[in-house]
């Protein structure tokens, strides 16, 4: 089994920015991809971030240019730094291992963009 915990996250003014880290344990196997999704209020759960272990990236057009993804060399961390966030930014974060479909989630972190 795969354990994931999200930590980083919370309230932020409109333009402001935010961290948000898993850690992963377990049984875990470094070929995996891991992502960030984010469910916001009345929406399904939607793909923000994910890095392959090539390293490549790649993101939701809502928040590219503004949100980075990156993994810790041991590729037990991943983090997602979020900048210039907005209103809409606001939801449930989620840290996924293995993808979408079959793969293992964290129990997820609030955050929310608000004035």
């Amino acid at each position: 089994q795969v354990q994931l915990v999200e930590s980083g996250g919370g309230l932020v003014q409109p333009g402001g920015s935010l961290r948000l880290s898993c850690t992963v344990s377990g049984s875990i196997n470094r070929d995996y991809l891991m992502g960030w999704y984010r469910q916001g209020p009345g929406n399904q759960r939607e793909m923000v971030a994910r890095i392959f272990t090539s390293g490549d990236t790649n993101y939701a057009d809502s928040v590219r240019g503004r949100f980075t993804i990156s993994s810790d060399n041991a590729k037990t961390t991943v983090y997602l730094q979020m900048n210039s966030l907005k209103p809409e930014d606001t939801g449930v974060y989620y840290c996924n291992y293995g993808g979408f479909v079959g793969g293992s989630w964290g129990q997820g972190i609030q955050v929310t963009v608000s004035s």
